[in-house]
């Protein structure tokens, strides 16, 4: 089938559609989701607006073992260091707990930061987030297209991250959790240059970097390399100066030129 006649990831007014969904949960991960919910429950009560899964576990593409949980927490008020602190023992035990996860990442967030920044942090929530518990922000926010201004404001902050992941890897940071970091966000930064383009959306990083290839080629074979680091990372000291020292500083600078560098939170 020719790519541009399969699914955009757009509604059919050619609007972004939310790409989760509770049914779309892979059976292996359905107590890990369960679980997490209790335990977010039991810790915040009433101070939590609401809880969101993201990731390839609401979009049903999660593999046991090698994928990881990704939840956001958005509270009534701003987050405290104590919030926070309960948030790192909850990503530890269910890590431990749950086989079927690579880990958790848990995000905290306030309510009126969300709703004021609607072209980063809105988006992400009305259209990668999938309601867990409480109500739905997406209620509040605009609905999206795939444009400039959505490229700009979702990654156009690439050019910040490669001293921070070289920092990182120099501090003995795990050096696996950093490559997976940097692939993630070099991928779909490559991929929202070429949205507007394409006229779609996709969290699919395979698929991104496909996507991308078709308008550089001269990216394609890093990116490919750097997509399957990103669904399967190692601690690859050689794959991570690739990414940092060459393809992101690339990406990033041509993101600019198109783009423009997304403003400061």
């Amino acid at each position: 089938m020719d790519e541009d006649a399969q699914d955009k990831g757009l509604n059919p007014d050619g609007t972004i559609a939310r790409e989760g969904a509770l049914d779309r949960v892979p059976p292996p991960f359905a107590p890990v989701v369960d679980a997490a919910r209790e335990r977010v429950t039991a810790a915040y009560g009433d101070a939590l607006h609401g809880l969101y899964l993201y990731g390839s576990i609401p979009r049903g593409t999660a593999r046991p073992g090698r994928s990881d949980l990704d939840l956001m927490l958005v509270f009534h008020e701003p987050p405290t260091d104590a919030d926070r602190a309960a948030a790192r023992r909850i990503e530890a035990e269910l890590d431990a707990a749950f086989a079927q996860i690579d880990g958790a990442g848990i995000l905290l967030e306030g309510r009126a930061p969300l709703l004021a920044d609607p072209n980063d942090g809105g988006f992400f929530v009305a259209c990668l987030c999938t309601p867990l518990l409480g109500a739905d922000l997406a209620d509040e926010l605009p609905a999206y297209r795939p444009t400039s201004l959505l490229a700009r404001e979702t990654n156009g902050d690439l050019h910040l991250f490669p001293e921070r992941w070289r920092a990182a890897a120099d501090r003995g940071a795990d050096l696996r959790a950093v490559v997976r970091r940097a692939a993630r966000k070099t991928v779909r930064s490559a991929f929202c240059l070429v949205m507007p383009r394409w006229g779609g959306w996709t969290s699919d990083l395979a698929r991104s970097a496909e996507i991308v290839g078709r308008y550089h080629p001269e990216w394609a074979a890093d990116l490919r390399r750097t997509a399957a680091a990103a669904a399967d990372p190692v601690p690859d000291p050689d794959l991570l100066r690739m990414i940092t020292d060459d393809l992101a500083p690339r990406v990033a600078e041509e993101y600019r030129r198109v783009h423009g560098a997304k403003a400061p939170r």
